[in-house]
């Protein structure tokens, strides 16, 4: 199988050539990831030539709104969905906050919504409000042990009052990836929407959605090697079932139905230079050519393999220590590069002595904090945070097991 050229990744992140950052090992990539070269130049580009009101009659309108187009559509045919269903928000939690107003309007007594308690609070929040309304709240509650969501649990909440559910592709604390595509299905087999919060499995590769099957998918392009906005794909059935929730002269047009105000146009148009990052990627490993979904499925399983094969041994060190408790799986296959621990010592504090120690990473509660109480872990203390992507190095991963020795 095709490794991934390191070198050749790195050197499309501005930011490792930051003399800065040069002697700092960034492992707070769940936070944000670092911006591709293609995302800042097409960002700069915009502010330079093309900040007006795009759509116009005249040049440099036309051209705003052809770069706003194109990220739309390069990003839909890499994630194998039409551009239409694509819309772009301030974050992912604003957009969330939109579709739950939009399905507040449609439910009401005797109707009923599943959430999960390992979600990010954007994609649990929003929906527990409707239960100010009348609409019955359900939640799919995690192992308090392992943090895993068992799909059984789920199917004894489903009863045919339930319209919704919410739930994450995987947990920014727990970490462990949920079999989206079957759970997905069998809501659909029923008559239930499927809400799904992928924030943070997207920055380690963009999935078929498509062939994932969720009506809603959900992700933030600054953790996505972007700008900050939140991107959300919306299914045909769904987006004509809900209510307009913008504009009503927009009510026609599926991917503004659900963003009420416009989002930054020029973070926009730089989306699109995530879909040249990967393409790059993709041109870089492999000589045939492929329809973008399938170069999208390849890039997938190049980073996925170098996330996994870096994140195995950072597990098992974990797992090796009698002071830390680490959420989630134990096998590096079974998750998302995204690890959290449990210590005596603050979250917080753990992070400031590695941040001494040139290792940025994160601590605190991450707003997930009906997660970390699950566990029986007070968000207030938190956990410790690590979290990387394909563009972290080996050595980078030695030099964090060597602080973690000092500090814990």
């Amino acid at each position: 199988m095709t490794q991934l050229d390191t070198d050749f990744v790195r050197a499309q992140f501005p930011a490792f050539a930051e003399p800065e950052l040069q002697d700092q090992l960034f492992f707070e990539n769940a936070g944000g990831s670092y911006t591709c070269q293609p995302v800042i130049d097409r960002l700069t580009r915009f502010y330079h030539s093309r900040k007006v009101q795009p759509y116009g009659a005249y040049r440099a309108s036309e051209l705003a709104g052809a770069e706003m187009d194109e990220a739309r559509t390069r990003l839909a045919a890499l994630m194998g969905v039409e551009a239409e269903q694509l819309s772009f928000g301030p974050s992912t939690t604003a957009n969330t906050y939109v579709l739950a107003q939009a399905f507040g309007e449609k439910l009401g007594q005797g109707d009923a919504i599943i959430v999960t308690n390992q979600d990010h609070e954007a994609n649990t929040g929003p929906w527990r409000r409707l239960e100010a309304r009348g609409v019955e709240l359900r939640e799919w509650q995690i192992d308090p042990d392992t943090g895993h969501l068992d799909p059984a649990a789920l199917w004894a909440l489903v009863d045919d009052r339930v319209k919704l559910v919410a739930f994450p592709h995987c947990s920014n604390v727990v970490g462990e990836v949920n079999p989206v595509a079957e759970i997905c299905a069998e809501l659909r087999a029923a008559g239930i929407w499927s809400a799904v919060d992928g924030v943070s499995y997207a920055p380690h590769g963009f999935p078929d959605l498509g062939a994932l099957g969720a009506d809603i998918y959900l992700f933030s392009a600054y953790k996505t090697y972007g700008p900050h906005q939140g991107l959300m794909v919306l299914s045909p059935a769904l987006a004509d079932w809900l209510p307009n929730q913008a504009h009503y002269f927009n009510a026609d047009v599926p991917y503004k139905r659900f963003t009420p105000a416009g989002p930054d146009h020029a973070q926009i148009a730089a989306c699109a230079g995530m879909a040249d990052y990967f393409d790059a990627l993709y041109a870089h490993h492999f000589t045939d050519g492929a329809a973008p979904a399938a170069r999208m499925a390849a890039v997938h399983d190049l980073m996925r393999a170098q996330e996994t094969r870096l994140l195995q041994p950072l597990l098992d060190y974990l797992r090796g220590r009698n002071d830390v408790r680490l959420l989630g799986p134990t096998r590096a296959e079974n998750r998302a590069p995204t690890v959290a621990l449990a210590h005596p010592r603050a979250g917080a504090a753990l992070a400031r002595d590695l941040a001494a120690r040139g290792i940025m990473a994160g601590g605190g509660s991450f707003y997930a904090n009906r997660a970390l109480q699950a566990h029986g872990i007070d968000p207030a203390h938190g956990v410790l945070r690590l979290s990387f992507v394909h563009y972290t190095a080996s050595a980078d991963l030695d030099r964090l097991l060597t602080a973690l020795d000092d500090v814990l």
